[in-house]
């Protein structure tokens, strides 16, 4: 019998204040063999750009790995395309 190893993503927690003062949070998902904290600001980065917040601040202050789960089907396609997903919390539609 063949067993399907389940993989793991990292949830880094984000909180960003948007230009209109107000707050954005957020979670990024990635893979967790992706360690490079860069790499995660990057893409929490073209994530703010997509929503017309470009340029506010997300280092380790406003984002940090919260926890680790099993990979869901649903970020899956967007995670192999993009190499992450986003969940949209509270304070991210316009």
């Amino acid at each position: 019998m063949e067993m399907k190893l389940q993989r793991k993503v990292n949830v880094w927690d984000t909180y960003v204040t948007k230009k209109d003062g107000s707050l954005m949070h957020f979670d990024i998902i990635v893979p967790i063999e992706v360690k490079e904290r860069t790499t995660i600001y990057e893409y929490g980065k073209a994530y703010l750009k997509m929503k017309s917040q470009e340029g506010q601040p997300l280092s380790a202050k406003e984002c940090r790995l919260c926890h680790i789960e099993s990979l869901r089907p649903e970020w899956e396609a967007e995670i192999n395309k993009k190499g992450y997903f986003i969940i949209e919390m509270e304070g991210c539609t316009s």
